[in-house]
């Protein structure tokens, strides 16, 4: 082992890498752009039914699935259309050992670390992952620790990224608390190569696996209930893999509706930004982690991320900070239902979507969180004043990402704003194109296709542009 500079760590990153994931990623790989998604997630996964077992013997999963008759109401209320306002029911996952859906893809993970011999796993999240795993280590008896990116540099961390250390310490996790910047996974990748620990990352195909029991869950729980599938399924979307995971379950069901993508809106705001970090009022189901992972998904902590958002998206919207704390209070009050900012995000964009769809509809927000001190709506309202934040009522169209957090002044005003999925599906080809530096092959070209949900002609297209525009790697010379 040579020095533990951050040069010297991060030329190692490959070979740490290998190391503590135990999966050998050169085996999928075809030299270009292309690699074999399908293969690397049925060799290196679980089988549905090998997954299933494993989370029920560790109390994960059959969640409940609960309709929110009275938000529905409000919803057709509001709605601008005589005979609009479908059903809006939410998958209850805060029932989760944790406390979220995120222990659905811990379970696969710590036990494959058990299975491998691992005397322990590391983390690195913000934290809801982290409990996750800090809760299925401890039912493993295996060690944890969570490396957490927390502070800015004056040593000021968010009342829910906070609240989270607490929950992951509370269930035996060493928690290691990081300033925003490089350091979070050069120190992430130390840990690993000092420990021997286990890398449970959130994007390996065991995390995205274990995910897909979510999505055949919903498919089972509506056919029992209600002899239907729901029309739209509403996924929090961040890094990718919550959207993936469900998406690839109901796949797997045979589920034919459609699966929507959220996030919330904090265009402007640099998620590495020292002094921006504090602006925001949402850790996590952002577009700074959506619209970047979704573009280019390999920016994650493993060589071939197994979170591919852009294969499963039908459409993807955001909502405002303000909007979603709003859900929050109207859950609680209305529904009795008090649950954490993550899955709110995605009943904010279903309240304004179910306006747009027939009564007879069903809307599906496929996840719940926890909640606790540090994530209720006033902890985070206040640090945001303390932050030169602007927070009042208003029309959230005006909010501001880093300047105000606008309260909707009356429900009718909360709507989902739809982001152009053809910009991102172009963003991810051109990035690829320049990442390998060299001019896509047939193979490449239908691979791209793939990771869009594109066609051909649309990878050839985007490639023309950006030869027109950069002489790299060429449309016109691209194989056809």
């Amino acid at each position: 082992m040579s020095g533990n500079d951050y040069t010297s760590v991060m030329a190692r990153k490959g070979e740490i890498m290998k190391r503590s994931v135990g999966i050998d990623y050169d085996k999928f790989e075809s030299g270009g752009i292309a690699f074999d998604y399908e293969r690397m997630m049925r060799e290196t996964g679980y089988t549905l039914d090998e997954m299933r077992k494993i989370q029920r013997e560790v109390h994960v999963g059959n969640t409940p699935l609960i309709e929110l008759r009275n938000l529905t109401s409000l919803a057709r209320k509001c709605a601008k259309r005589p005979g609009r306002g479908a059903r809006i029911f939410i998958k209850d996952e805060a029932a989760n050992p944790s406390g979220s859906f995120k222990v659905r893809r811990a379970a696969t993970s710590v036990y494959h670390a058990k299975k491998l011999g691992f005397k322990g796993v590391i983390s690195a999240t913000s934290g809801n992952y982290g409990a996750a795993v800090a809760s299925q280590a401890a039912m493993a008896g295996l060690k944890c620790i969570v490396v957490q990116e927390c502070y800015d540099s004056r040593g000021l961390g968010q009342p829910e990224i906070i609240e989270k250390a607490r929950k992951c310490e509370a269930l035996g996790a060493e928690v290691v608390q990081l300033s925003v910047g490089p350091e979070l996974f050069y120190k992430f990748l130390l840990l690993l190569e000092e420990t021997g620990y286990f890398n449970a990352s959130l994007y390996t195909p065991f995390g995205i696996a274990g995910i897909e029991t979510l999505g055949y869950e919903i498919a089972e729980q509506f056919r029992e209930r209600l002899g239907r599938d729901p029309d739209v399924v509403v996924c929090t979307n961040a890094g990718g893999g919550n959207l993936t995971g469900t998406a690839r379950g109901l796949r797997k069901a045979m589920y034919r509706g459609s699966v929507v993508g959220a996030s919330v809106n904090l265009a402007g705001l640099h998620m590495a930004s020292d002094t921006q970090f504090n602006k925001k009022s949402f850790t996590t189901g952002h577009t700074g982690f959506g619209v970047p992972f979704a573009a280019w998904p390999d920016r994650s902590d493993v060589p071939r991320s197994a979170a591919r958002p852009l294969r499963y998206m039908d459409r993807y919207v955001t909502v405002t900070q303000g909007a979603v704390f709003y859900m929050t209070e109207a859950l609680a009050s209305l529904e009795g239902l008090e649950k954490g900012p993550a899955g709110n995000t995605s009943l904010a964009a279903a309240f304004a979507l179910s306006q747009e769809m027939p009564v007879d509809a069903i809307i599906l927000v496929q996840e719940t969180e926890y909640t606790g001190a540090g994530k209720h709506v006033q902890p985070q309202l206040s640090f945001a004043k303390s932050n030169g934040i602007e927070v009042f009522f208003g029309d959230p169209v005006d909010e501001k990402p880093g300047v105000n957090l606008i309260l909707p002044s009356h429900p009718s005003l909360i709507k989902a704003t739809e982001i152009d999925l053809d910009h991102i599906r172009a963003s991810l080809i051109k990035t690829a194109v320049k990442n390998y530096g060299k001019t896509p092959d047939e193979a490449d070209i239908a691979f791209l296709a793939e990771e869009t949900r594109g066609n051909t002609e649309f990878v050839k297209g985007v490639i023309a542009q950006l030869d027109a525009e950069t002489g790299l790697s060429g449309g016109k010379n691209a194989k056809a």
